[in-house]
């Protein structure tokens, strides 16, 4: 940027005109390119010149953005990735869901597939890890949820291909078909298969759009589009309680981390808490703050639920008064399912229009995830979970190009504090 802001003092110099670097972005030099010298001296008389202030104070603020780096590309699947989850037992690995009817599991050090899940005959559309055994927990659209026992063992991690860092920045490089990865080749046929499921849970008149643990892993939920939730206890397979009230498709379930709390997200622009804390009474709360489809909804540690919609609105909630939320976000594109990490309380906001931002709980943006055409997602981002604790990656995303990333997230406390 700097030898082109020289170039154009050059050019300008009989006029005796400058441009100071902090005046003029990269976006404006190439905009700028194409017009005559007397056209761009004006121009920085009547507009760049009164913005300069602010255009300086955005160059200041670089130096303490947070540091978004791609660690590691999980490429495999033949179809477009609904659902990404990291396991919360030893050995840690991570978990797609994938349109192709399969789930994947991973050694998130060296990107190799280590399970494959065939048991369902339909668009597996979430994955989730037990609290404290190696079960997860698959929904699909072929009308069942599948617990199913997996024993893997991590290979030796093999060196990080070396991938520069990379402030999270606002330049895009719009990227096309060939930029997809190539997975022609099914780099997951070499990994054991399992075939058939511990427990099918098969109640639901609809697509299973998602499932969930309840604390303690004896129970789980159930979203579908049949516009129920259901309960089922997971050693018998019976069906406990079915969560009625929605007016449309469900798209979503989260339970609490430590409480027995249910959140079911909806197209019918609302979101539904669900208290099993006390056995005899099943109280539900209805959040309406939304336009348009609640994409997801989901618990912090303490007393807030987070949802996001395809209203391009991020909302936090306070459980204590659900009248009207304590932040809103908003964006320029529909949200998918979002998650927060609890330590650093971020939000990931993963988008239809390929983006993936960060936002504190106040609604303040902390970066966005870098995008090129050499890295980041080439289609729609599905999803977005957090591993807080691991020394690799401590955010994961998918989506419809078929591959989930793995990517190191630096948030300096001086940003977050802002």
């Amino acid at each position: 940027m700097r030898r082109e802001v020289d170039t154009l003092n050059e050019r300008l110099a009989a006029e005796g005109q400058a441009i100071d670097g902090a005046e003029l972005s990269k976006g404006q030099l190439k905009t700028k390119a194409s017009h005559s010298t007397s056209q761009l001296s004006q121009k920085l008389k009547t507009t760049y010149k009164a913005s300069t202030s602010k255009i300086v104070s955005s160059f200041k603020t670089t130096t303490s953005r947070a540091v978004c780096q791609l660690v590691k590309e999980y490429i495999g699947h033949r179809d477009g990735i609904w659902d990404v989850g990291v396991a919360r037992t030893q050995p840690v690995v991570l978990g797609t869901a994938s349109a192709d009817h399969t789930a994947l599991l991973w050694s998130i050090e060296t990107g190799r597939s280590l399970v494959k899940y065939t048991g369902h005959v339909g668009s597996v559309n979430s994955i989730k890890f037990h609290p404290s055994e190696q079960l997860a927990l698959t929904a699909s659209g072929d009308q069942t949820a599948h617990i199913w026992r997996y024993a893997v063992q991590l290979p030796t991690p093999q060196p990080v291909a070396d991938t520069s860092q990379q402030m999270c920045g606002e330049d895009e490089v719009e990227c096309s078909d060939k930029d997809e990865p190539d997975v022609d080749g099914d780099v997951s046929s070499d990994c054991p298969t399992i075939r058939s499921p511990l427990t099918s849970l098969k109640s639901h008149q609809g697509v299973v759009i998602a499932a969930d643990w309840l604390v303690g892993g004896k129970q789980v939920v159930t979203a579908s589009w049949d516009r129920s939730a259901n309960l089922y206890d997971v050693e018998t397979s019976e069906l406990v309680h079915s969560l009625t009230g929605h007016d449309q498709e469900l798209t979503h379930c989260c339970t609490h981390p430590t409480q027995r709390l249910v959140v079911t997200s909806s197209r019918d622009t609302t979101f539904r808490l669900w208290d099993f804390r006390d056995p005899s009474i099943h109280s539900v709360n209805v959040f309406q703050g939304h336009t348009d489809t609640v994409t997801s909804a989901v618990f912090t540690v303490g007393d807030n639920v987070v949802s996001g919609s395809d209203d391009r609105t991020v909302k936090v909630w306070d459980l204590k008064n659900m009248r009207s939320p304590i932040a809103t976000i908003r964006t320029d594109s529909a949200i998918n399912r979002i998650n927060i990490c609890v330590g650093q309380k971020i939000i990931a906001l993963p988008h239809d229009n390929r983006q993936v931002r960060l936002f504190d709980m106040s609604g303040v943006r902390l970066a966005r995830l870098p995008r090129s055409s050499r890295q980041g997602h080439r289609r729609m981002v599905c999803c977005s979970a957090w591993s807080e604790d691991h020394p690799v990656c401590n955010l994961f995303t998918c989506g419809f190009d078929r591959q989930a990333i793995g990517w190191s997230i630096n948030i300096p406390a001086l940003l977050q504090e802002k």
